[in-house]
């Protein structure tokens, strides 16, 4: 079984050409999935099965949707700024994920800023305790929480590494 996945699939799809499918939240695996007897048929290939799906010699295009990363909820503490300025933000991190960071804090940033992030990676993702990390990220989305104190931004993580503890 190494190497295997064990399958967590998304609500079903519909393709552009009606058709529906079902995409794997874990290796990202597309199958294609029959909504009047509510299974799944056969994993996806990308080709079109007749003259009918698409014109001889066209190539159908593949749906655009990627399943989500995986989110670790949580409420760590986190400095945050601009990439190169030197203030640095206290914020606390919500959730994180494979792609990317969401964080409230009082400093609201403009969509596509590049950012500087250190906090503490959960046990659960880095394999140790204590272990303080950099991020560079890109700001992606804003979101404005109730408390007008606060603002919800949301960044991709491009880059980041371990510091050292002394």
């Amino acid at each position: 079984m190494l190497g295997r996945c064990s399958h967590e699939f998304s609500w079903p799809r519909r393709a552009a050409n009606g058709h529906y499918y079902q995409v794997c939240l874990l290796c990202a695996a597309e199958y294609k999935y029959d909504w009047n007897t509510m299974k799944r048929i056969k994993r996806a290939d990308g080709e079109p099965e007749s003259a009918a799906e698409g014109q001889r010699g066209q190539i159908q295009k593949k749906p655009t949707w990627v399943p989500r990363a995986r989110r670790l909820s949580l409420q760590a503490p986190l400095r945050y700024r601009p990439k190169g300025l030197g203030t640095w933000h206290e914020g606390t991190v919500e959730n994180l994920s494979q792609s990317g960071v969401l964080l409230v804090g009082p400093q609201q940033l403009p969509v596509n800023t590049l950012v500087e992030m250190v906090f503490e990676m959960p046990e659960e993702i880095s394999g140790q305790k204590n272990s303080t990390v950099l991020c560079q990220g890109r700001i992606t989305r804003r979101r404005d929480d109730r408390n007008k104190e606060l603002i919800g931004l949301a960044a991709s993580i491009l880059d980041y590494k371990f510091l050292r503890q002394n």
